[in-house]
């Protein structure tokens, strides 16, 4: 009888006791398959914290236009500020859809632009939209190409009808952040000169010019039926930067085409401008996303609807992902490189935030993780409003850096 009272009070004391030990141990991060199954694991472990100091901060600086989530290294969030209303967060997309393509590459992995050979004279150039391509790739792919009476040359292309994402203005589309997304970019469509047109003279006027005495039929291929070349064969390839190198092209420099691409390529939604597998992959870990919407991978279309809660959760989630530390590296970092590259140069708070700015004509957002006494805050500031004012995002930064730190 009292062997089984006492396996009743040892049970009990685990079940008690083992949130409060998980808890401990993934705050620490002192078991590495634990981080990786809490990243995994469809549920958050987080709590609130009364801090009034920061709770005056926010309800002092800010009106109705801003929301701010402020959490700190243990999971608790410690203040915030219109947190669960739908934001537009601009380029503070980026930080969903870069962490997205980290989970399905690895770091050393590249975008890849083939040129394949079907019977003796069919040739296909195929795309994944390398966003640094440019005419001496395509001269070194097409090289290749054998001379014969007639060579039937395919530039393998989307629609042109999912150029562009939903919610991308027109008055976006004439600008170089907002380019068509293609598979085949010279340089990432950046020159309105430069676009699958051109790029196909280019190539008619260099077979020509080759092959004098040959009969060259140049078409587009289109990129649905990319299962009638499974039996082809490669005969050239021209391989992109690393991943890791076109995240931080993504994240740090805010390349809206890189973001698109990487992203096309890792859900395999070259042929449509859906991006629900995105949010499915978000709601798959536990984060609150049911009332969010996500139009694009790179945050220009004014649909995006998320909060700063959501941000904030997913920053902190991140934490215990095996790519974490290559994810950070690929942000800006303030007054040291990128879009934050300017700010606070020269000052404490330089080197202390690493993070993603979002810039529209009524948007901007700022959200990272702020270093206090060598371990991270993460802080998440939305503004909408026809009055944008980004001094204040930034002096409300500054005034969290020196403010005493709430655990």
């Amino acid at each position: 009888m009292i062997k089984r009272i006492y396996s009743i009070f040892v049970i009990f004391l685990v079940l008690v006791t083992s949130p409060f030990l998980i808890r401990y141990l993934l705050i620490n991060q002192k078991i590495r398959i634990l981080n990786s199954i809490y990243f995994n694991f469809p549920g958050i472990i987080t709590s609130n914290k009364n801090c009034p100091n920061y709770d005056a901060l926010l309800n002092k600086t800010l009106d109705d236009t801003f929301s701010v989530s402020i959490m700190n290294n243990n999971g608790k969030l410690i203040s915030s500020y219109n947190d669960e209303v739908l934001r537009t967060p601009a380029s503070n997309l980026k930080l969903f859809s870069s962490a997205y393509v980290l989970n399905k590459y690895k770091l050393n992995n590249n975008l890849k632009t083939t040129l394949l050979k079907k019977n003796k004279n069919n040739y296909y150039l195929v795309g994944q939209g390398d966003p640094d391509l440019n005419y001496d790739d395509i001269v070194e792919l097409i090289s290749k190409v054998i001379v014969n009476k007639n060579i039937n040359f395919n530039i393998v292309e989307i629609d042109p009808r999912l150029y562009w994402p939903n919610g991308w203005t027109n008055t976006d589309k004439l600008y170089k952040y907002g380019s068509p997304i293609t598979s085949l970019a010279i340089e990432s469509n950046n020159n309105n000169y430069d676009n699958v047109y051109t790029l196909s003279n280019f190539i008619e006027n260099y077979l020509n010019n080759k092959f004098l005495n040959s009969n060259i039929n140049l078409n587009f291929f289109d990129s649905k039926k990319l299962f009638y070349l499974k039996d082809s064969l490669e005969i050239n390839t021209v391989y992109s930067n690393p991943i890791l190198s076109l995240l931080t092209l993504t994240n740090s420099e805010s390349h809206n085409f890189t973001a698109e691409s990487l992203f096309k390529n890792a859900s395999n939604t070259w042929n449509d401008n859906d991006y629900i597998k995105l949010k499915k992959w978000l709601e798959k870990k536990g984060l609150p996303v049911f009332n969010t919407i996500f139009a694009d991978a790179s945050g220009l279309s004014r649909k995006n609807k998320i909060t700063t809660k959501l941000i904030v959760l997913f920053l902190d989630k991140m934490k215990y992902s095996k790519n974490f530390k290559a994810y950070q590296s690929t942000l800006s970092i303030m007054g040291v490189r990128g879009t934050l590259g300017k700010e606070f140069v020269n000052t404490q708070l330089s080197g202390k935030f690493f993070g993603k700015t979002g810039t529209l004509s009524n948007v901007f957002a700022l959200s990272g993780y702020l270093y206090k006494h060598e371990k991270p805050i993460i802080i998440s500031i939305i503004q909408n409003s026809n009055n944008i004012d980004k001094d204040k995002v930034f002096k409300l930064l500054n005034e969290i850096y020196y403010m005493k730190s709430c655990k």
